[in-house]
């Protein structure tokens, strides 16, 4: 069971990272004016998904509960939040600030996405750190 939970951790903290990857890829793309990062980026993010897709054993691994539950906390952590955060903050920016000067809206949902997403890992890390200490003293 032990091993479920950390494949769980390990998948949804990599496919999380993959998604962080396509998100800055993007405001990268932005900024340069070039789609090649972002196609780079979508490259690797579909080899990822065709390779877990075709691969019949981490196809049944990632079928497993935890797996789901994991990469359920991981989608709150990097894109719902984020994405209300954003949103609230860049009308409260506006309004403060006016629309003079103000990053562009995908530049502070990055942002907001890797603070979740390292908060996301620090968590799983502390629980594991925890269960480990449980078992260890049993």
């Amino acid at each position: 069971m032990q091993n479920v939970r950390r494949y769980a951790d390990f998948i949804a903290s990599l496919e999380g990272l993959a998604w962080l990857g396509l998100a800055w890829s993007i405001s990268i793309s932005m900024h340069r004016q070039s789609t090649e990062p972002t196609l780079a980026v979508m490259f690797v993010v579909a080899t990822l998904v065709l390779f877990s897709w075709a691969h019949r054993p981490l196809r049944h691994l990632l079928r497993r509960y935890h797996i789901r539950k994991r990469r359920t906390d991981m989608w709150i952590h990097t894109l719902a939040l984020p994405l209300l955060l954003a949103m609230f903050f860049h009308i409260m920016l506006e309004a403060l600030l006016g629309s003079a000067w103000l990053p562009p809206k995908i530049l502070l949902f990055n942002l907001l996405a890797s603070a979740g997403w390292l908060t996301f890992v620090m968590t799983l890390f502390i629980k594991f750190v925890i269960h480990s200490v449980k078992t260890s003293s049993k």
